[in-house]
């Protein structure tokens, strides 16, 4: 029997979508949400990034990305400083880091009750499909 790759493809996103809603939430108890977060987080993992590389990384427009940026160097957050040509970089400050480390603790307990259902083999094996999927990721 073919399984309906219709309803394969919605409980991925209702999985998704209900993970996003979550994690959002529980941010919030932090100061921050997820699509900050992922910003932080992002730029953590590739300090000094552009904003086009850091928009492409967390999944939005460059247009969205900037306006975030925005919004977090306005917090204290990160700061954007002029790199060569055109090229802006972004860092995270102090109050940045503080606030990436606060979220990952938060994301760290929310992640182990989101796959708490699955053994350690399976979600091995889901990380597994979810990859050849998503090879370049």
């Amino acid at each position: 029997m073919a399984t309906d790759l219709e309803a394969l493809g919605r409980a991925v996103k209702v999985a998704q979508y209900r993970h996003h809603r979550a994690m959002d939430a529980r941010l919030s108890t932090v100061g921050t949400t997820l699509v900050q977060w992922d910003a932080l987080r992002a730029i953590g993992r590739a300090p000094g990034a552009s904003a086009h590389d850091l928009a492409l990384t967390t999944f939005q427009s460059d247009q969205s990305f900037g306006t975030l940026a925005t919004r977090l160097v306005a917090q204290g957050l990160i700061d954007r400083v002029p790199g060569r040509g055109r090229r802006i970089e972004h860092h995270l400050t102090d109050a940045g880091r503080a606030m990436l480390a606060a979220g990952a603790t938060v994301a760290d307990g929310m992640l182990a009750q989101s796959f708490a259902p699955l053994t350690e083999p399976e979600r091995a094996t889901l990380l597994d499909l979810l990859g050849r999927l998503s090879p370049d990721a």
